[in-house]
């Protein structure tokens, strides 16, 4: 039960953590992408800034889900684990969104360089 009581309060503070990195990548990608539409002036059309801002995004979503699977550890209820079931099951589709996304923009990337 010792291993366990451990969990119990190590687990808030790592899923805090990995919460906090997944916000800061987020905004870190948000800064970078606005910077770079600052520079591109307003270029809508850049292919490869889709890319880079979905990958962040991708990024910090696979920390937030790695704490929400932390999070079934300590979990006492079932009301918590429909819960916390169902936040990670959106995330886990809006990763999968988020990585297609992705895979055609790089697709769409190459075969605009290729007809170039």
């Amino acid at each position: 039960m010792i291993v366990e009581e451990i969990l119990i309060s190590v687990i808030p503070y790592i899923t805090s953590i990995l919460e906090l990195l997944g916000v800061l990548i987020i905004v870190l990608g948000t800064i970078r992408s606005i910077v770079r539409l600052f520079k591109t002036n307003f270029d809508l059309g850049d292919n490869q800034l889709k890319i880079d801002f979905a990958k962040a995004l991708a990024l910090s979503l696979e920390f937030k889900l790695a704490a929400e699977i932390l999070k079934t550890v300590i979990i006492r209820e079932i009301d918590e684990f429909i819960i916390l079931a169902a936040v990670v099951a959106l995330r886990v589709v809006i990763t999968f969104v988020l990585h297609w996304e992705i895979k055609s923009s790089e697709e769409v990337e190459i075969i605009e360089n290729k007809e170039e």
